[in-house]
């Protein structure tokens, strides 16, 4: 991934200008490309190199009506990228946050990473966006000083044009066409410093909330792609289950039908309504094939994960006992409010689909396979839409598969929906895992070791990292890849004596995927959870063994900062308690501190204080309102939603038995609180959610005095 910024950059205002080259793209309007790469020379433009002939990671433009359009790589899916970009362009070209539109790109070779994941989108971009917006700057600075013959070092720019010391203002819709004929700027292209900003770093309502609230976003269902027809899909009771036989002359014969289609995943049915189809759907007569994992159910899962955890390795030298921790955590669904979905139209030998994924790239290259096409992948055009959620889930591409195979049988456009139950009993899941920890203590107190052996089936990466070699390397050798993937993100921030973790991959045929923060929403969480076992076992308090052993400077200060704002070691009511956890990732720090009541005999979280330090934030709000949503979601894994396997078949079906917590579970108070220590700029999506669940389970542990090891804790279908 050599697009990618080095997270050791050390630049004045965060950004190592020696890493973005950024050039002129063939254009009649101001378009300016920017790549990011490693030991380029200083930011500068190409004379009219040639788009088609360079892989991009983004691109700005400015048109002649005077609006700044940003075309980027990665997919909105609620994560506020779209606000944070515009943002960065408003900042470095000096204009109105309303003047700037951003748009996804279409799946394209040219575009190195299109993968919308790994809290990656900001860290990777931010850098390159703002060495395209300032050479923009600079480009039309020299136009307009061209134009009135004065020294370009002269002019200054506010609201969108550039200004002259005698009054004079030009627009940049004015300069637009004069600034994409400028060889080479006359001021500097280089970014501000952080220290000039006005937009980035000021906390922003969303640009697009306006839309969303009103129904005027565009999400794929809403498209209107003429001729296209309402489609659903009968599945299998189980997973991966085929089908056998179906009879479907009573579906053919009702109102709207269009057609009947048999895939490999089950038989579609297109209607002119979704209520017409639904019922066709309903009337169909399927014999099914079980699927690979009808064999198993949660009792046999867990005796598997279990027994790979093997047994106990030699404590070092001079132990004197060894404590010892076991956790087990469920399968989990991504649950996002949008459901798979896909618009697709297949004509001749061409194919053009809609949908919210998370690579685009890897849609094109699934489809293209499906359809026959693997040699010749730009027969497909993928378009990108706004998704309602991903978190992982979209990375996987069966319903543009579907359409596409629905669309080509029928010879129609098709829109296709899953339905809920759909999303929940037939898609790729969180792994269930078991988890061994043990703490060698020596004379005094001493810690001596720390070994964590995670017993967690195979996580499924075919879409790689973005890029056509760990693709290749996903689908070919995925126990490789998903190894490979723990052994780079999984670390112990602490002095614990000689630390080891260890993965133990189980093959189970249920189908797994990426989950918000991957291996850490259980490595992670059993870790925390653990600290706070050792430091009852130790007698201490467990910030203060925490402060003792962390060897991060910024875990350090967000502890801190989360045990002021928490008030921790306060006296508190009888079944009132705080829990504390940590957590380092994704360039970015962060710490919780969880209050809960247990005297219901429910735990009811009363408020939740988090402390981050994510570099230079570029929108506060946007951040606070991801760090919000993420200790939501913790609350509701650990406490009560968990899928369950019944012989080879998801028992949950909706959000009425997938127990997601309501709003009427929400804490009164999640405050966030920002520390920073430099102008990185760190991951956000996935970093909140490992400790906050942990931190909720220490509170549990410390009102309850029991710890609990088993999640989700109020696990009703066990």
């Amino acid at each position: 991934m050599a697009d990618m910024l080095p997270t050791d950059a050390a630049p004045p205002g965060g950004l190592d200008r020696r890493r973005f080259l950024t050039w002129l793209v063939a254009s009649p309007t101001l378009m300016i490309a920017a790549r990011c790469g490693l030991d380029l020379p200083s930011a500068q433009a190409a004379e009219s190199a040639a788009m088609e002939e360079t892989s991009l990671n983004l691109y700005v433009a400015v048109r002649t009506d005077g609006r700044v359009v940003a075309t980027l790589p990665r997919t909105e899916m609620g994560q506020g990228i779209t606000t944070a970009v515009a943002m960065l362009v408003a900042e470095e070209l000096d204009t109105g946050l309303d003047a700037v539109d951003v748009s996804t790109a279409d799946a394209d070779p040219r575009w190195l990473i299109q993968l919308t994941g790994l809290s990656s989108t900001m860290r990777y971009l931010a850098g390159p966006l703002r060495a395209a917006a300032a050479e923009a700057r600079a480009r039309l600075v020299t136009a307009a000083a061209h134009r009135w013959r004065v020294l370009a070092l002269t002019l200054t720019t506010a609201q969108g044009e550039v200004r002259a010391p005698d009054g004079r203002r030009l627009g940049y819709g004015e300069l637009a066409e004069d600034a994409a004929r400028v060889l080479l700027p006359e001021v500097s292209p280089l970014p501000k410093s952080p220290a000039e900003y006005t937009v980035v770093g000021q906390p922003t309502g969303r640009v697009d909330a306006r839309a969303i609230v009103t129904g005027e976003a565009r999400y794929t269902l809403d498209l209107d792609i003429p001729g296209a027809v309402p489609t659903v899909v009968a599945r299998p009771p189980t997973l991966r289950g085929t089908v056998q036989s179906f009879n479907a002359s009573t579906a053919r014969a009702m109102p709207g039908v269009v057609g009947v289609v048999q895939l490999p995943s089950g038989v579609a049915v297109a209607a002119r309504t979704f209520a017409q189809a639904f019922a066709a759907r309903d009337a169909l007569q399927v014999t099914w094939a079980p699927g690979p994992a009808s064999h198993l159910s949660d009792a046999d899962i867990r005796v598997r994960l279990r027994d790979a955890i093997g047994p106990r390795p030699l404590p070092p030298l001079l132990t004197t006992r060894v404590v010892e921790g076991r956790f087990d955590f469920p399968y989990l669904a991504h649950a996002p409010m949008e459901t798979q979905s896909c618009v697709a139209r297949v004509t001749g030998d061409v194919a053009e689909v809609w949908s919210g994924v998370q690579d685009p790239k890897f849609a094109r290259s699934q489809v293209a396979a499906a359809l026959g096409w693997a040699l010749t992948p730009q027969r497909v055009t993928v378009h990108p839409i706004r998704a309602g959620g991903g978190f992982g889930r979209r990375f996987f591409t069966e319903a543009a598969v579907e359409a596409a195979l629905i669309s080509r049988a029928l010879g129609h456009p098709v829109k296709l929906m899953w339905s809920r139950n759909d999303d929940m009993r037939h898609g790729h899941y969180r792994p269930a895992s078991h988890h061994r920890i043990l703490a060698s203590l020596g004379p005094g107190g001493s810690i001596l070791g720390w070994h964590h052996r995670a017993a967690i089936p195979t996580v499924e990466f075919p879409h790689g990292f973005g890029d056509l070699l760990t693709s290749l390397l996903g689908q070919v050798l995925p126990n490789v890849t998903s190894a490979v993937f723990f052994a780079l993100t999984q670390h112990v921030p602490y002095q614990f004596g000689w630390v080891a973790q260890e993965l133990a991959e189980v093959p189970l045929p249920i189908p797994t995927a990426s989950f918000r923060s991957v291996f850490t929403s259980q490595v992670g969480v059993a870790n925390e959870v653990f600290v706070d076992q050792l430091a009852r076992e130790l007698q201490r308090d467990p910030v203060e063994l925490r402060r003792s052993r962390l060897t991060s400077r910024r875990l350090k200060a967000v502890l801190d900062r989360v045990v002021q704002e928490g008030a921790w070691g306060r006296a508190l009511p009888s079944g009132v308690a705080q829990g504390v956890a940590v957590l380092e990732e994704w360039d970015s720090a962060i710490a919780h501190l969880v209050e809960v009541d247990v005297t219901s005999g429910t735990p009811r979280v009363l408020r939740v204080v988090i402390a981050a330090d994510v570099g230079l934030p570029i929108n506060p709000k946007g951040i606070e309102a991801q760090l919000q949503g993420a200790a939501l979601d913790a609350m509701s894994t650990t406490l009560s939603a968990g899928l369950h396997i019944d012989a080879g078949a998801v028992r949950e079906g909706s959000f009425a038995d997938y127990r997601w917590l309501r709003m009427k579970h929400a804490p009164a108070s999640i405050q966030v609180h920002l520390v920073r220590s430099d102008d990185r700029v760190g991951g956000v999506g996935e970093l909140g959610y490992p400790s906050a669940a942990a931190a909720l389970t220490n509170a549990i542990a410390r009102a309850t005095g029991a710890m609990p090891t088993r999640f989700p804790i109020l696990d009703e279908g066990a």
